[in-house]
């Protein structure tokens, strides 16, 4: 950091600012661009050994660029990690240059590297379902298992992230037909709550030593604070090795397979869209692991002329 000057901290904080005021970024995002974004300004500021105001960051040529992801290449990041960073460098630059007028192209115009994207895994119905039955083994207390079951229903039964889970509060009881959800970006959604979901949920509330008051978190760990996300993710690790399940069933990989069963059923993809609360149909048919004759069945049946 001794090398960002004090110009280019302040412009930092400043679009950090803008991404979650304006754009309602999380403070997951945030936490990333500040970082990727600390790192960019600190090697620039070593490499053209000058750190005094935005002037050397206007002047960031294709070859610098070119440096940059060179040295960080040579960091052990990954393609796909430097992707992440090159779009966050990105974002921040034009921002940066619509408000201090000075053309970005050097910086716009660097080229990701390739990477073969992971498509997510879904698991098959049936471990699925044995999944859920085997989360309810990790622990020895009853009010336990009976949350953890709660939590992994929810994302498989209502394609929740395992944040969406978690942020459920008090203020969400008494559970009706459907939940109302904030998801990235502060987007909300409804998505209907299946009887067993509803059920697994009302059966640890039974149980919960703790009381569920409108501001209190709905799933609390075991002194009675919030749920971390590590939790579930520990108790989901052990019940895929007594499983035998790869290192692919994951929270967000129940997800993953909400979509893909409900498709498999014959459910429309837009409607999956708005129930996964997705901005793009794109980001939709990668969730969904459907093979191309199950796409062809889809087209043969909704076709006119097919």
């Amino acid at each position: 950091m001794s090398l960002i000057s004090p110009a280019a901290r302040d412009a930092l904080q400043a679009w950090l600012d803008h991404e979650r005021a304006l754009k309602a970024a999380s403070e997951n995002t945030i936490t990333a661009y500040s970082r990727d974004l600390a790192d960019f300004l600190a090697f620039m500021g070593e490499h053209k050994g000058a750190a005094q105001g935005l002037g050397p960051l206007k002047q960031v040529t294709t070859g610098d660029m070119r440096s940059w992801m060179a040295f960080t290449r040579g960091q052990g990041v990954g393609a796909r990690s430097l992707a992440r960073k090159l779009s966050a460098v990105k974002t921040f630059y034009r921002w940066l240059a619509e408000r201090e007028d000075f053309d970005p192209t050097a910086v716009l115009s660097a080229r990701a590297p390739k990477y073969q994207r992971k498509l997510p895994r879904p698991l098959p119905e049936d471990a699925a379902l044995r999944m859920i039955e085997t989360v309810a083994l990790q622990s020895t207390e009853t009010w336990v298992q009976a949350r953890d079951v709660a939590v992994v229903t929810l994302l498989y039964g209502c394609g929740l992230r395992i944040s969406e889970a978690l942020s459920l509060t008090g203020a969400d009881l008494p559970l009706g037909g459907s939940l109302r959800i904030t998801g990235k970006g502060g987007k909300e959604r409804v998505v209907p709550l299946i009887a067993p979901a509803r059920q697994a949920v009302e059966a640890y509330l039974a149980l919960c030593p703790y009381p569920c008051e409108k501001a209190d978190p709905l799933f609390r760990a075991l002194r009675g604070g919030p749920l971390s996300a590590r939790a579930i993710q520990k108790v989901m690790e052990a019940s895929r090795n007594q499983l035998g399940l790869p290192a692919t069933a994951t929270p967000h990989a129940m997800r993953h397979s909400f979509a893909t069963h409900l498709l498999n059923a014959g459910g429309d993809l837009r409607a999956i869209q708005e129930l996964l609360g997705h901005a793009s149909l794109s980001t939709t048919q990668a969730y969904t692991a459907v093979d191309t004759a199950r796409l062809m069945e889809v087209y043969a049946a909704a076709h006119p002329r097919a």
